[in-house]
């Protein structure tokens, strides 16, 4: 019998209503969450363990729905989702450990520990944990599914950057930051924080001849957590908390110094040109903040903000140092080369490459 429209706990009968947990493993401390409509369980590993303090296991059905909404063209076709005009082209490469895609595997729905095809859980159990401790902490992420299927080299950006660079070059870059693309061939800047959760991901167009962003009445810039509002209900109270772009490099080199930019095309460029720092980016001037820079403990920074805006960066370095134990310095570069013109509009680090 339907207890009500939304998902519900199932109720206790008899020591046989509860399950096996997919987590601890324990017999009989499982509870589904119940589908009303079909007063079925909504999956095997969605529910709550009873073992509370011991295991801790929580799989709401919100998350659930969260990271099975449907892939790729089904979640950015333009026909669906009017207004974004967005539809994802990939070539479903998977990520593996070392924040590297690699074509060896399948894009399948365990991501997370979650895969239908089995009768038990994953026995890695690490990814699982720690998207339930990210969820705990009210801070909201996509699954990895989505940067995965997007993951291309069909984007204008990058064929700018092929009549500029030597295509391996291209390709590591490609990989390190998971550089996605759309159909209508708009570049995904994936936000990935230094616990690899996704927080969002930045679309952007650019002219593939010049490398310039191209902007329209609103800016020409979407995001994918803003698509994803207009899909699903699960994410209309999607809580973002962005980070820098390029902060899951940050554990792969905890010996190299950090360079920050503002744009993600900047920091992109600058891995490629000088692979001695590992390049972040703020995203705009506004970006660069106590809360995201709290990752760069003990990190040695070095900031090319852009040009014009070389006094205001200066300026946030020094609650970031008081708030941060690192060691950040600003470069004048930009402001020093760049010509009356460039200073005006706002010339970035790729004028001095």
């Amino acid at each position: 019998m339907k207890i009500s429209n939304l998902p519900y706990l199932e109720p206790y009968t008899t020591r046989d209503s509860r399950h096996r947990c997919p987590r601890c493993n324990h017999a009989r401390t499982f509870t589904f969450y119940i589908d009303p409509e079909t007063g079925k369980p909504i999956h095997r590993t969605v529910g709550r363990c009873d073992r509370e303090i011991k295991c801790g296991y929580h799989y709401t059905p919100r998350e659930y729905y969260r990271d099975n909404l449907p892939l790729c063209g089904d979640l950015f076709d333009g026909n669906q989702s009017k207004g974004n005009g967005e539809q994802i082209s990939g070539n479903g490469k998977q990520i593996s450990r070392n924040g590297k895609f690699s074509d060896k595997t399948v894009v399948t729905g365990d991501l997370f520990g979650v895969n239908s095809n089995q009768s038990g859980m994953n026995n890695n159990q690490s990814e699982t944990i720690d998207y339930i401790k990210i969820l705990d902490e009210k801070i909201d992420c996509i699954s990895h599914r989505y940067v995965i299927c997007s993951k291309s080299s069909d984007s204008n950006f990058v064929s700018f950057l092929y009549d500029h660079f030597p295509g391996e070059r291209i390709e590591e870059a490609i990989d390190r930051y998971a550089l996605g693309a759309t159909r209508n061939r708009r570049v995904i800047f994936w936000q990935i924080d230094n616990d690899d959760n996704v927080r969002t991901g930045k679309i952007m167009q650019y002219n593939p001849l010049t490398g310039k962003r191209v902007r329209n009445e609103r800016g020409g810039i979407n995001w994918v957590h803003n698509i994803l509002k207009k899909r699903s209900y699960v994410f209309q109270n999607y809580n973002l908390c962005q980070c820098y772009f390029g902060e899951h490099l940050l554990k792969l080199y905890p010996n190299k110094p950090v360079a920050i930019v503002e744009a993600e095309k900047t920091a992109v460029i600058g891995s490629i040109h000088t692979p001695d720092f590992i390049w972040l980016a703020a995203g705009n001037l506004n970006g660069l903040n106590v809360p995201k820079s709290r990752v760069l403990r003990d990190r040695n920074v070095m900031l090319f903000p852009d040009a014009g805006c070389y006094e205001k960066w200066a300026e946030k370095i020094k609650r970031i140092s008081r708030e941060v134990n690192c060691t950040m310095e600003v470069s004048d570069v930009v402001e020093k080369h760049a010509t009356e013109e460039q200073l005006i509009n706002g010339y970035d680090l790729p004028i001095m490459l």
